[in-house]
Parts: structure tokens; C-alpha cells; sequence
């Protein structure tokens, strides 16, 4: 009955812990924080089995959110079934808020990703600086790592909110890719004045 107190009184604070975090939150990282909040030392198995219990917990069917054990990680996540909703609200906050050339920007990189900024620059013709810019600032993309070409610039994909966004589970729900080079399929309108024309790369 003691052991089971415990968990009860842990599964509160981790809940509260994960619950405020915008990342996965680590068995190690709640330890240490539940330590320096408590003052005594805890066994990760009692962080484990609260754990176990929060995730079961938010199996059941009046929650429209649940634990996920993800990226080394504990965090809240919206559950399937409310996908479509998430991703709807998402649009009218977001979207208004994107300029055409961020929404061109965007949609290269969905693509064409993993891609480089001199790669968007080239399809585009025009500085992506400002596009790419805005769109990590709103987390729609990540950078995915670096490119093995000369220098290895950096290289962008999409993230989880853009999903999200989107209302779709994988890239592979978007739409058939069209050849952004060509001026009859492109997308967006002229490119805004914070956006300066790339004399750098050809035409």
C-alpha cells in the first residue's frame, strides 16, 4: 500500500512535468527533477510504474490525448481521432499568418526534402533567408541535419506540426509533387519585399 502511495503521489508531479513540456521528457531528466524537488533520492522504477499508470490512464476513451513513449521520451499527444480538428484550428491560426513566398518556401521543402536553402534559392530564384526564417520561428520545419556538399550547409524538413497543419499522418498523403520550376505550375504569388532577387544562381 505504501509502494502504491508513492506512485500515486509521483504519477502527479510527472504528469504536471510532462504536461508543461513542449518536448519528450526523459526518465532521467524527471528524476533529477523530481529529486531536486523533493530533496531524497528516487528509484526510476517508481518513475516507471507512475509512468505505466499515467499512459494507461490516458487510454481510456474521455481523454482525447495520451501519453506517448517517443523519442527516448514521455510526452502528451493528441490522439488519431482528433488529428483532423488539431490540424483545422492549426489552419486558421497559421495560415493567415504565412506570406505566399513562406507557403512557397514551405511547400519546396515538403517535397524536396531533405533540402538546402541554396536548393530552395535555385528552384525559386529568389533569397529564402527570410521564408525559412519564419517558418522554424513557427516550428512548420526542422533542420534535418547537414549536406555532405562543400561547406555542408544545412538541410531542412518538415516537423511534426506541419502534419499537424496539414491534417495529414505523412508526407506521402500530399498531394503529387509538380515541377516547381516550371512558371505554369508554380505556386505562391511574386515573391514580397523582404525578399531579395539571387543574382548568384542561374536562371
Amino acid at each position: 500500500m505504501k509502494n502504491k502511495s508513492i506512485v500515486d503521489k509521483l504519477s502527479q508531479h510527472i504528469e504536471a512535468l510532462v504536461f508543461s513540456s513542449e518536448k519528450p521528457v526523459s526518465i532521467q531528466e524527471i528524476k533529477s527533477c523530481l529529486e531536486n524537488v523533493f530533496e531524497t533520492k528516487i528509484n526510476p522504477k517508481a518513475i516507471e510504474s507512475a509512468l505505466e499508470k499515467l499512459v494507461e490512464r490516458y487510454q481510456e476513451e474521455q481523454f482525447a490525448f495520451e501519453l506517448v513513449a517517443i523519442a527516448g521520451g514521455y510526452q502528451f499527444l493528441t490522439k488519431g481521432a482528433f488529428h483532423p480538428t488539431v490540424g483545422a484550428y492549426l489552419r486558421q491560426i497559421t495560415k493567415r499568418r504565412l506570406s505566399k513566398a513562406a507557403l512557397e518556401t514551405l511547400s519546396i521543402i515538403a517535397y524536396k526534402q531533405p533540402v538546402t536553402k541554396s536548393e530552395m534559392e535555385r528552384i525559386r530564384g529568389v533569397s529564402c533567408d527570410y521564408s525559412v526564417q519564419k517558418l522554424l520561428e513557427k516550428e512548420l520545419i526542422d533542420i534535418a541535419g547537414r549536406s555532405e556538399a562543400p561547406g555542408r550547409p544545412l538541410l531542412y524538413g518538415t516537423s511534426e506540426k506541419f502534419m499537424d497543419y496539414f491534417g495529414i499522418n505523412s508526407t506521402k498523403d500530399l498531394p503529387k509533387p509538380k515541377d516547381f520550376k516550371e512558371p505554369e505550375t508554380s505556386i505562391g504569388e511574386a515573391a514580397p519585399i523582404e525578399e531579395v532577387k539571387d543574382t548568384s544562381q542561374p536562371e
